[in-house]
């Protein structure tokens, strides 16, 4: 049987995560047929993350937890994916902003052949809820990723993802970014060398009480993006276009 790990990256999130972790868990056992674990990766939490993590590994053992001393998303997302023995590996953000209903064809798409599968909010059939100033970044975002690197995917950023344990582990060692470029560069390298990816329209609504500070981000994006400008990219394989769906 087809084993997944999905990991949920937190930092100072003691009281979101006993819930989430409840709606998540109930989820899986009902709609997910595939053997599947929940990795909880504290990164450099402040307040009682860490304790109630280590609560919920003690109380459910489809449940794990990891500390890490410093934070950065990209951080955890290696450390979690790198130590998985899981033949998928997976991560969601901690609001469950995207729709739970979307990832078992996360975990299909992988099981059909596909190195990576990710959520999409910019997709037709896609069902977002958020600021309007948030929703012109992102497609302003993706639109530059797009010109810039000829990629095909649309949405780099959604937290909503899963690879092939063999591509996390091939790619994830190539991505510099520890903090929220991890994602867009992961995306990068996977379509400029070769590896196949599928995008898949997902129902988004904004967390209200979402810890990304806009402006830092945006900086660190442009940025990794003028880096990853100046990179070269050998094939892995040969090109397989990615699809939408």
């Amino acid at each position: 049987m087809t084993t997944v790990d999905i990991a949920i990256p937190v930092y100072n999130e003691e009281l979101a995560l006993p819930r989430s972790i409840t709606v998540l868990r109930r989820f899986l056992a009902e709609c997910l047929p595939q053997k599947w674990g929940i990795v909880i990766v504290d990164n450099g939490s402040t307040d009682g993350t860490l304790a109630v993590a280590q609560a919920l590994s003690r109380e459910y053992s489809d449940v794990t937890h990891i500390h890490l001393d410093l934070k950065g998303r990209g951080r955890a997302l290696r450390q979690a994916w790198l130590q998985s023995g899981a033949d998928i590996v997976s991560y969601m953000d901690v609001d469950l902003s995207t729709d739970l209903a979307a990832f078992p064809r996360l975990i299909q798409a992988i099981e059909e052949g596909y190195d990576l599968a990710i959520g999409s909010r910019l997709l037709p059939g896609s069902r977002v809820r958020r600021s309007l100033k948030r929703e012109a970044l992102s497609r302003l975002y993706n639109l530059l990723i797009r010109a810039t690197f000829f990629t095909r995917f649309h949405d780099a950023q959604c937290g909503f993802k899963a690879a092939r344990r063999r591509a996390a582990q091939e790619l994830v060692p190539l991505v510099k970014d520890q903090g929220w470029f991890f994602d867009s560069e992961l995306l990068i390298l996977a379509d400029k060398t070769g590896y196949r990816i599928r995008e898949l329209p997902v129902a988004w609504q904004e967390d209200a009480d979402s810890r990304v500070n806009i402006r830092r981000t945006v900086m660190d994006d442009i940025l990794g993006l003028a880096r990853m400008r100046l990179r070269s990219y050998a094939p892995h394989r040969s090109r397989v276009r990615s699809r939408e769906g």
